[in-house]
């Protein structure tokens, strides 16, 4: 019998199950099924899909660290006449991420959308109220962007990243829009006006580096002669805005705040653990590949100013906030803060890389849970203000204690990811002697401290007699337990996450 290698591709069974495609796939498929059973087998066959997507993205990480780097010809016909799908060890930390936090939240909303009292305040006077709910568009629009995620983590051209970053835009504005009343629908169309801007400015880019190279493969690209012309430095210069743009770095921060905080507790979670580390990921990948030759000293200290300044007024914009779903969506500024302070320390030690890692997997996992217990509280106070909290610690103490747990994580105190992540920024900036970056680190810590106390003082004090409380699933409350203490335990575990990472591009 012969070898299935020896095979033409379209014929060899290795390549028919390669996790690669797979991956995208999947979640395009399971979505377009949820058009058509509806939103309630819809919900099964997302949680279904995602359990499938977190299969195929572990055994991917196991090949990798057998084999190494992988390449899939899709179709059987690589670049440059087709489309090559690459991975390697941040490419496939990045996809297990996206799958276990995805098919946390799929458990989460299938609960909180069973709910008719879930919606935001004026949804059922909304014109679509009496044909559609939000969970008709969540699920299809959830596999949908799950699809354009997997897809950026695994493109190798250009020009299909910005086709990826057109679907998870896309994509992510539906969500946002998904809570009908006139709050989120303002909000997604400001973050739609946002992301079609930032995408013609990547692909403008993508334009000019075609222009300049005749190519837009990562790989012929990597790395950009020496020097590169003034069309490239415009073109770099293009898409970096665009990206940190998309990724709410501060000053461009504006539309995140309202589109989290405005969305259903459920996309929230997906816009703030995931959405924003796609285009973070994106501007990691290209600082290190492509545009290496551009990535100077001056470049990396503003993306780090950028961030020291995201830390510091998102966390006082916490702070200060009055709703719980706005303070916990401004805690999101502040922490993708952290993600651009490793600009300026990223060397060949490898410490801060392994920084923006583990910072983006503890981040990922807290503020998913964070959302998800504050989701559990609004549905049971029936409002958001964090003043009226009082009462909720005895009522919904799993829910108290998994925000607390995202909390510690946020702070970045021990045993937790966020320790770990934090330590290993610290000991960058120290080795490096840019100390200036260790103090926001640390002043980030208890700021973050500030706003996550704030919280559960409030919740810990007694409630009148008459308060009310309504009953919610006890699945939302432990689905949010269980993702802080997965973000607490990824301190503990975080030796595995760092030998994946060390596995190189095929």
């Amino acid at each position: 019998m012969g070898d299935a290698r020896s095979l033409p591709a379209w014929l060899d069974p290795l390549v028919w199950l390669d996790p690669l495609a797979w991956l995208i796939v999947l979640p395009l498929a399971w979505a377009a099924l949820a058009f058509t059973f509806g939103p309630q087998r819809g919900a099964w066959l997302a949680i279904v899909g995602l359990a499938g997507q977190t299969v195929l993205a572990l055994r991917l990480a196991a090949d990798l660290l057998e084999h190494g780097g992988r390449v899939h010809a899709v179709g059987g016909w690589g670049a440059p006449l087709g489309i090559d799908l690459a991975a390697d060890g941040l490419t496939a930390l990045m996809l297990l991420l996206t799958q276990a936090v995805a098919l946390a939240v799929a458990v989460y909303a299938r609960a909180y959308f069973a709910d008719p009292d879930f919606r935001a305040p004026g949804y059922r006077d909304h014109p679509v109220a009496a044909t559609a709910t939000p969970q008709d568009y969540f699920w299809p629009l959830t596999g949908f962007l799950l699809a354009g995620m997997n897809g950026l983590y695994l493109s190798t051209d250009l020009f299909n990243l910005y086709v990826t970053l057109e679907v998870i835009g896309l994509a992510a504005v539906g969500l946002v829009a998904a809570g009908g009343s006139a709050g989120p629908v303002t909000a997604a169309l400001r973050y739609l006006l946002v992301s079609l801007t930032a995408s013609m400015a990547y692909l403008m880019g993508v334009a000019l580096v075609y222009g300049a190279h005749g190519t837009v493969s990562i790989a012929v690209l990597t790395p950009l002669p020496a020097p590169p012309p003034p069309t490239v430095w415009l073109a770099a210069g293009l898409m970096a805005t665009a990206l940190v743009l998309k990724t709410a770095l501060f000053p461009f921060h504006f539309w995140l705040p309202p589109a989290h905080g405005g969305a259903p507790a459920p996309v929230s979670a997906l816009l703030s653990a995931l959405v924003v580390k796609a285009s973070f990921y994106l501007i990691l990948r290209l600082w290190l590949g492509v545009f290496a030759p551009l990535a100077t000293v001056t470049a990396a200290q503003l993306l780090g100013a950028l961030g020291a300044a995201a830390i510091l007024w998102g966390s006082w914009q916490a702070i200060r906030a009055r709703q719980l779903k706005m303070l916990v969506a401004y805690s999101t500024v502040a922490q993708l803060g952290y993600l651009f302070v490793v600009f300026p320390l990223l060397g060949s030690d490898g410490l801060a890389l392994q920084a923006a890692v583990v910072q983006a997997w503890s981040h990922g996992l807290a503020k998913a849970a964070m959302f998800a217990a504050a989701g559990v509280l609004i549905k049971a106070c029936g409002h958001d203000e964090i003043a009226a909290l009082t009462g909720t610690a005895g009522r919904l103490p799993v829910t108290l204690f998994a925000f607390g747990l995202a909390g510690v994580t946020l702070m970045g105190l021990p045993p937790s990811g966020g320790f770990l992540g934090k330590w290993l920024l610290v000991q960058a900036a120290l080795e490096r002697g840019q100390w200036v970056w260790a103090a926001v680190v640390i002043v980030g810590g208890l700021l973050a401290a500030i706003y996550v106390f704030r919280v559960l003082h409030r919740s810990l004090l007694l409630a009148p007699p008459a308060r009310r409380f309504q009953a919610v699933p006890p699945s939302l409350e432990w689905v949010a337990f269980g993702l802080a203490a997965a973000s607490v335990m990824l301190g503990m575990r975080g030796a595995q996450l760092l030998r994946l990472l060390a596995v190189e591009a095929a």
